[in-house]
């Protein structure tokens, strides 16, 4: 045995150290679910923020922890308060979004992707007036109900 080479024995993780902690997953996982309730792509959050798309993806996976400093960038560019990102952690729930949720963050998505903003224009006229309904009982012609035809 050589007296002048010794082996160090590898340092022991602790608990969460090998992998993001829970804490970092639910903080990114808030910043996702703000990012996506504003219609923001990755990549313009990562502009937002001043980070490379991957960065920001690493961040809303809780693959990589966020600093303190860029929390509160992130939380500036999201118009929350930094608070907002730790809300509902003590209940320990996970969030988990309704069907009607579902559909919401897909017609955010596709809101966004429209090619040109006439077509969201049409998209809000649309909403609006189905959400108003028929302006009149006789909206459908007279006697006529859903799925009837007219002699």
């Amino acid at each position: 045995m050589a007296t002048g080479s010794t082996v160090k024995p590898a340092p022991r993780r602790g608990p969460g150290r090998t992998r993001a902690q829970d804490i970092d997953r639910y903080v990114g996982a808030r910043m996702r679910e703000r990012r996506i309730m504003l219609g923001l792509t990755q990549q313009q959050m990562a502009e937002l923020i001043g980070v490379t798309y991957q960065q920001a993806h690493k961040y809303e996976k809780g693959i990589n922890r966020i600093a303190a400093g860029r929390l509160y960038t992130i939380a500036q560019a999201l118009g929350v308060d930094v608070g907002w990102f730790f809300e509902g952690l003590e209940s320990e729930q996970r969030f988990k979004p309704t069907q009607q949720q579902r559909m919401l963050l897909e017609l955010a998505r596709n809101f966004v992707a429209m090619p040109s903003r006439k077509y969201q224009d049409a998209i809000c006229a649309l909403a609006r007036a189905l959400a108003s309904g028929p302006e009149e009982e006789g909206a459908k012609g007279e006697g006529e109900k859903e799925g009837e035809k007219k002699e």
